[in-house]
């Protein structure tokens, strides 16, 4: 797969083509610069308390190395604090290949790389023909281990926690290079929240290093623009906040996010609402202020309205790094920022 996209992807000719990328780039510096994006992001874990965390999901069965490549280019230069993506070793080639290349148009701090696994048969995880399958638990052991993923998502349905802990029992002792580990799980009824404390003990005594983060799946690879898709994880969110006694970690929405989302958030008084949160069980005697919803990831909404000038691209010239053509990306971190900003209150004037 690698040597794929490096097959397909073919440096430019120097000259009166390379002066006019050059002045291409600048504008794109000029775009992210002017916006406020270097001044506002800030570490990951921060974006977490602060409330301004922003994800962008890759799929966690999209493999296509070349748009994920030029996805992760894009998002880095937008702001994102985490890209998650399949759990294979070409496609997390392909996401560091991207930020890479974004930081060598603008330096600043680099996303989190989180990959995605499953613990039992899950509709995020599905081949051509609409096979589902798991992820192989020592294989993703080894791919934790890599210096370049910082972070891993277990998708579960919540509904019984037999196959989360035969998962998480063979991650071993891989789960000490991570920064952060989280859970995705729909809402499924007056279970849920007990099913996510039990999954938290499980976890618990191999979190020292690592925080915790609960994605709160509200309506799985929509990528709707409207209004109601985005209802789901918003209605999770009330629930939660509705509780006093919630499980242990931070909070992100996921599911059916899109444009709607932080006006949904505010509409219910969550949008980087702070909580007071006991800071005992981290030996903490104190209490302490952090944003009730840690952040929101965005899949396939972030997908879609960049994907359109990916799709312009691959017909006017085919597969192709995206920095390449100036104009192109300067459009697409355009639309990506626009998304991006919303979480994180750009200059989006």
């Amino acid at each position: 797969m690698a040597l794929a996209i490096k097959a397909a992807i073919l440096p430019q000719h120097p000259g009166k083509e390379q002066q006019k990328n050059k002045i291409g780039l600048q504008s794109v510096r000029n775009l992210v610069q002017a916006t406020g994006v270097p001044s506002l992001v800030s570490a990951p874990q921060e974006s977490l308390h602060k409330g301004n965390w922003v994800k962008l999901i890759c799929g966690a069965s999209f493999e296509d190395v070349v748009d994920i490549r030029n996805l992760s280019l894009v998002y880095t230069l937008a702001g994102v604090d985490c890209i998650d993506c399949a759990a294979d070793e070409s496609v997390i080639n392909a996401v560091s290949e991207g930020i890479e290349a974004a930081r060598n148009i603008l330096h600043f701090r680099r996303p989190w790389v989180m990959i995605s696994v499953n613990d039992d048969q899950d509709l995020h995880f599905r081949k051509a023909g609409e096979v589902t399958y798991v992820r192989d638990a020592t294989a993703t052991a080894k791919l934790l281990k890599r210096h370049d993923v910082d972070a891993i998502e277990i998708h579960t349905s919540g509904r019984q926690t037999g196959p989360f802990k035969e998962l998480w029992d063979g991650l071993g002792n891989s789960i000490g290079y991570l920064k952060l580990v989280a859970v995705s799980l729909p809402y499924s009824g007056d279970s849920t929240l007990s099913s996510m404390r039990a999954m938290y003990s499980i976890m618990e005594s191999d979190l020292q290093h690592s925080l915790n983060l609960w994605q709160l799946d509200g309506r799985p690879m929509s990528g709707d623009i409207g209004r109601g898709a985005t209802r789901e994880s918003i209605a999770f969110a009330v629930r939660l906040a509705a509780v006093q006694d919630k499980p242990h970690g931070f909070f992100q929405l996921a599911g059916g996010t899109n444009a709607h989302t932080v006006e949904g958030l505010k509409k219910e008084g969550l949008f980087q609402a702070s909580n007071a949160i006991d800071s005992s069980k981290s030996g903490n005697s104190c209490a302490s202020l952090r944003a009730l919803i840690g952040g929101i990831a965005y899949g396939g909404y972030a997908r879609k309205i960049v994907g359109r000038v990916l799709s312009s691209m691959q017909s006017e010239v085919g597969l192709s790094r995206l920095e390449n053509h100036p104009e192109l990306l300067l459009k697409a971190v355009r639309e990506a920022i626009g998304l991006v900003g919303t979480v994180k209150s750009y200059d989006l004037s």
